[in-house]
């Protein structure tokens, strides 16, 4: 992996590849992440409060209650992005704190708070892009059957126009559902997610109604903004190269089919219209006439979520699943245990290019950072100089593919602040901001002062 020098350069962003005029840098977070006031001004209870307040589902014991305090503290974190320099942020809204059971009546103080937010990050010069769903669905919903019933779709067309509608005339972008496939496989599929459903293939279903719900909802937008306004749609889907464990044909018979899962199952519809073919009859029973045609929408852009790819092995006969996962060895690894393999993003995208072509429309990286979890050393500094080398390496592979022909127009790095990291609670660091949960005191690392120092030297050569 390329590394960054101890001390990159301001005046060469640390020797990174100029990026295409207009390239956007942005940061990422997500509502139930970095929010908290759980339970304050209206809100409604979500699955994941239900998740986390159920002992022995959070690693650490956590719950998002406070998280970063952003509800209340979010002026000083859109500060923080205007010294950073970026001029895009991915933020999500919370169904629940807008519509506190997911239909019904909006919630006044949930759009005021959304309001004030938009509004000063255009003040400082940030374009929102918003993500609609970020995992939180709100609980009376789930209590209804959630993403296994197809009802909850009309109710989520219903909350992306209430959004399109309030908003839309500040939202540059729009991302109806962040990462449907995490949704399915880590919610629904072996639930160590919320709502904690262990379907196994029984969860197939939740991906059908996710991406009829993205669907919709980019209709909603759509027709609901103000006039006069354009909703630019796009999507926000988790993607890895899969690479089998060894030449064996079971293992490449494995690896095949999980890409089918993680990755066609989810492309294949919203560009092309149809399910990957090994998938298809699994989705006969719940796939209606005109389904195809509504999650095929027209995108404005298409959002890539990536942080490693995945070495699959076949299962024994015995398995639960067909295919099992192998540790990727020979690379470095984050905190997390993540492997660290900038070049399978550059891979992903040149592939990508090269399969869709007229299909795809122009590409933001849309996620992308890594768990490095060093604090404050007695001087207050973050030394997380792996950080560094990490967003070093996989912005030269996005500069890499963009040289090859890939349209990529933005990079948003996950995240700006530390937060609770879903199953894991408050264990994984991935903020280039270092927050102390206590005092919730922000402290930028080192990893912030290089990405400034990257955006400031690509926009003055452009200059």
């Amino acid at each position: 992996m390329p590394a960054a020098s101890p001390d990159p350069s301001p005046a060469d962003g640390g020797g990174l590849p100029q990026l295409p005029p207009g390239f956007r840098f942005g940061t990422s977070t997500a509502a139930y992440q970095v929010e908290g006031a759980a339970r304050e001004d209206g809100r409604g209870p979500s699955i994941w409060d239900t998740f986390t307040h159920t002992p022995g589902r959070i690693n650490d014991g956590s719950t998002g209650d406070v998280a970063c305090d952003h509800y209340h503290r979010f002026s000083e974190d859109v500060a923080l992005m205007k010294d950073l320099g970026v001029d895009g942020y991915r933020l999500s809204l919370s169904w629940s704190r807008i519509q506190p059971t997911g239909s019904g009546p909006v919630n006044a103080k949930g759009v005021d708070f959304y309001d004030r937010l938009l509004d000063e990050l255009l003040a400082a010069g940030v374009q929102p892009m918003a993500t609609l769903y970020h995992w939180d669905l709100p609980q009376a919903l789930e209590d209804d059957g959630g993403w296994l019933n197809r009802a909850t779709i009309d109710r989520f067309a219903e909350y992306a126009a209430i959004c399109g509608e309030r908003f839309g005339d500040r939202v540059e972008h729009w991302v109806p559902v962040n990462e449907p496939n995490v949704v399915m496989m880590m919610g629904y599929g072996i639930g160590v997610h919320a709502p904690g459903k262990a379907l196994m293939f029984d969860a197939l279903p939740v991906a059908h109604h996710l991406l009829l719900a993205h669907g919709r909802a980019a209709i909603a937008l759509r027709d609901s903004v103000p006039a006069g306004t354009t909703a630019s749609v796009g999507c926000a889907n988790n993607h890895a190269p899969m690479w089998p464990a060894s030449e064996d044909a079971a293992d490449i018979g494995a690896t095949k089919l999980f890409d089918a899962m993680w990755n066609g199952l989810f492309i294949e519809p919203m560009l092309l219209g149809r399910y990957p073919v090994d998938l298809a009859p699994l989705l006969e029973d719940v796939v209606l006439d005109g389904d195809l045609a509504t999650i095929r929408q027209p995108l404005d852009f298409y959002g890539v979520n990536y942080y490693n790819p995945w070495k699959i092995a076949a299962a024994g006969e015995d398995a639960e699943l067909p295919f099992e996962f192998r540790e990727l060895l020979g690379y470095p690894t984050t905190d997390f245990g993540w492997p660290v393999v900038p070049d399978a993003l550059r891979e992903w995208l040149i592939m990508f290019r090269a399969r869709f072509r007229a299909a795809l429309p122009p590409i933001y990286i849309t996620e992308n950072g890594a768990a490095y979890n060093a604090g404050p050393d007695a001087d207050g500094v973050v030394d997380d100089q792996a950080r560094i080398d990490y967003l070093d390496g996989h912005l030269r592979a996005v500069a890499t593919a963009v040289q090859r022909g890939v349209d990529v127009r933005g990079y948003y790095c996950w995240s700006l602040l530390d937060n609770f990291e879903w199953s894991e609670g408050y264990q994984q660091r991935f903020g280039l901001v270092h927050v102390d949960y206590e005092s919730q005191r922000r402290t930028p690392k080192r990893s912030y002062q290089w990405y400034a120092d990257v955006i400031a030297a690509q926009t003055r050569s452009l200059g």
